[in-house]
């Protein structure tokens, strides 16, 4: 039997997200050939969780637990973390030098693509194509009338480093740009301030699946409010179409865009990239490498399509994992 420890909670706004996650992939794993166990990871505590609710501290020097006297150790580990650590590449790195292999992309992979500006400027002399954006760090002086000047409005306002749309403003009036910047602080010491794009929005799932890099099915994006926010995200504020409403050549090329960056960033394991369509043309917002794993979440409903389940999805990335 596989001991698999599924890692799910951490340090940011996304934790109930990520406790979800975990306790599908808990529930799906195939009991025949895998040994599952619920490993919280807070700031505060790192414990393991049996199903009655009790918890048992995780020894950090080589992620174990002891259980009436008896010491459980892993063969791997399922990331379900979205935002920090599981998805900026500290839990990465952290396995690699206990040498515990972890599904997903490696530490960098994971601490490049969860910093949007970062992995745009890597993508940029590849001609990827992306928003018109500017920088900020917290402390810098902030002048309304150059950030206008050089994205204009509409403009959106996103921490750096921030997943599930947390501290995300648009902004449409010059007035507004101070108070969206302060939201954005709250989650981050590091903002970006995007051109708004407008077009179609879309959302490609690429993976690793049975030893080949496959684009899944293409989901389309309809947000009831101004754009892909939390509550469009997890509170039934828009339509998720899979597949996309767009044409043949649409398709092609996002598909083709979208496993180019997957490559170009030596991606493994799970991604989900977000684009908007300007006129044909896909433009890139960012790369999830832990998205949601709960069955409304767009990749699980992108697997779906593909005759994935679930079941498969998280079995493939086990195997990948222990493999690597």
């Amino acid at each position: 039997m596989i001991k698999v420890a599924i890692v799910m909670g951490g340090y940011s706004s996304e934790y109930l997200i990520s406790l979800k996650s975990g306790q599908v992939v808990y529930d799906q794993l195939d009991r025949t050939k895998y040994e599952p166990y619920k490993v919280h990871i807070f700031k505060e505590k790192w414990v393991l969780v049996l199903d009655n609710g009790i918890e048992y501290p995780i020894d950090k020097n080589d992620f174990s637990a002891t259980i009436n006297g008896e010491k459980i150790t892993f063969d791997v580990v399922f990331n379900a973390i979205h935002g920090t650590p599981g998805e900026d590449g500290f839990l990465q790195a952290y396995f690699e030098l206990i040498q515990l292999p972890i599904t997903g992309c490696d530490f960098y992979q994971a601490a490049l693509t969860f910093n949007k500006r970062d992995m745009l400027s890597v993508l940029k002399p590849y001609g990827i194509k992306t928003a018109i954006s500017y920088f900020l760090n917290e402390g810098d002086p902030i002048i309304v009338e150059e950030i206008v000047n050089k994205v204009g409005l509409p403009c959106f306002v996103k921490p750096n480093r921030s997943g599930s749309s947390f501290g995300i403003s648009m902004v449409k009036q010059s007035e507004d740009l101070l108070t969206a910047i302060e939201n954005a602080y709250k989650e981050d010491n590091e903002i970006i301030i995007e051109s708004y794009l407008k077009g179609t929005e879309v959302s490609v799932g690429v993976i690793l699946f049975k030893d080949e890099i496959k684009v899944l099915p293409i989901t389309e994006i309809v947000s009831e409010n101004d754009f892909f926010d939390y509550e469009a995200k997890y509170e039934g504020k828009s339509q998720e179409i899979t597949p996309a409403r767009i044409s043949k050549e649409e398709q092609q090329k996002v598909e083709e865009i979208a496993k180019r960056i997957y490559k170009i960033l030596k991606m493994t394991g799970f991604s989900r990239s977000e684009f908007i369509l300007v006129d044909g043309e896909p433009f890139l917002l960012e790369m999830n490498t832990v998205p949601g794993l709960t069955a409304e979440s767009i990749l699980p409903q992108q697997a779906r399509q593909a005759q994935i389940s679930m079941a498969e999805l998280f079995d493939n990335a086990i195997t990948i994992a222990l493999n690597k």
